[in-house]
């Protein structure tokens, strides 16, 4: 069976614009948390969040493109361009129907949606711009990059909330599997207005703290709720012989290994299936639990879902059995953008073998028997990293990513 790999990334980040500036401030401690600027946030509970500060659409967008788009649509655009750049592809110079674009979704484009909601309540049906009938479209991601590079291949959006950014690399790899040679892959989100954040308040999850370094505290005693955020992260998905073929500049590593459970009703006595997608993931990779070097956790900052996925590691792993760490505290959970950013940042801390912490918490709670990295990174050698991920419905994914070797 073929082997696919990673030879690009595009990140689009609260603390950071672009790959190596996103490492080098994830890697600093550097926070991207703060008060809501994209609207007024004092009439909500929830005031905080990860925004993207310094982009400016017009230095990355034509024009042409500008009306059509929504804010998520154009970061999606520029992490797709940087990814690209940065695998060393041209598309021109490969077949159209050899290169696919896989993205997850959490809603959709809603600031443009509520735009012209609002235009259409205060105006008339006049006012309403045509561009409505796909812009808020949950696959308009994918459809925009595919338009703008001419990528025919095996296309489609994975709508599985927060654990979609894994879910679209994970169906990436069937696709260059099953004979594509390229895919474009992962997630990125925005959601940062009245009509995205209404309902991630109605979810119960959101923190209400006003204090952006006490906000989100992941596995802490003094957990209590999780920081939204926007963006994420795009990467150029390839099998491993095409890449090494056309030069690629850099290969990251290895897609070694992926699954996705489904958890059972909220109100089902039935346990959580996120240590059975841990399980699958490994044994799909090939892999054992000792051959795990770091966990990148999904780390939810509620309570009740810290205390289950660092005891469904715990049975995993054994207690304090591996490194785990959380760097989306710098960034916000960025719905359907924050899994696949995190699968970058572990593909970064296997290429420069370091741990980035998990800012803000000093250690983890007693019913949490985790070895947490806090305060500052942990330098160690990383051959393979376990990313988890979980969304709103009871969606668990988990990837294995491997060092080339």
């Amino acid at each position: 069976m073929s082997t696919t790999v990673v030879t690009g990334l595009g990140i689009t980040a609260p603390n950071g614009l672009g790959t190596e500036d996103y490492w080098a401030a994830t890697l600093a401690g550097t926070s991207g948390l703060g008060r809501i600027t994209r609207f007024d946030p004092g009439q909500y509970p929830s005031t905080i969040a990860g925004e993207v500060s310094g982009y400016r659409a017009e230095e990355h967008i034509p024009s042409r493109l500008m009306p059509q788009t929504d804010h998520m649509t154009r970061l999606a655009l520029t992490a797709a361009d940087w990814a690209i750049e940065n695998a060393g592809v041209t598309p021109g110079d490969l077949p159209e129907y050899g290169m696919g674009v896989v993205t997850a979704a959490s809603g959709g484009a809603v600031e443009f949606g509520q735009r012209e909601l609002q235009n259409l309540w205060s105006q008339g049906k006049e006012y309403v711009s045509a561009y409505q009938s796909f812009a808020w479209f949950y696959a308009v991601n994918t459809g925009q990059i595919s338009i703008r590079h001419k990528m025919r291949g095996p296309s489609g959006v994975l709508l599985t909330e927060q654990a979609g950014g894994i879910d679209s690399l994970g169906h990436a790899r069937r696709h260059v599997r099953k004979g594509c040679p390229m895919v474009v892959a992962g997630g990125v989100d925005a959601a940062i207005c009245p009509w995205g954040w209404v309902p991630q308040i109605a979810s119960g999850l959101l923190s209400t703290e006003d204090d952006p370094t006490r906000a989100y505290l992941p596995f802490s005693s003094e957990a209590g709720g999780y920081v939204a955020g926007e963006g994420g992260a795009i990467l150029i998905v390839e099998d491993a012989d095409s890449a090494r073929e056309r030069g690629a500049a850099q290969i990251y590593g290895e897609i070694a290994g992926y699954a996705a459970t489904l958890d059972a009703a909220a109100d089902s006595p039935q346990p959580s299936r996120l240590r059975r997608a841990a399980e699958n993931a490994l044994a799909d990779a090939g892999l054992t639990p000792e051959d795990i070097d770091v966990v990148f956790a999904d780390a939810t900052g509620t309570p009740e879902l810290d205390r289950t996925e660092a005891q469904a590691l715990a049975a995993l792993f054994g207690p304090q059995g591996v490194p785990v760490t959380a760097p989306k505290t710098m960034t916000g959970r960025l719905l359907a953008g924050g899994a696949s950013l995190d699968v970058a940042t572990a593909l970064l801390a296997l290429r420069d073998g370091v741990i980035p912490p998990t800012v803000h918490v000093t250690g983890p709670a007693p019913d949490c028997p985790i070895d947490l990295v806090t305060g500052a990174p942990r330098e160690a050698p990383l051959r393979n990293a376990l990313v988890l991920a979980r969304g709103h419905g009871g969606f668990n994914a988990a990837l294995v990513v491997r060092r080339p070797a």
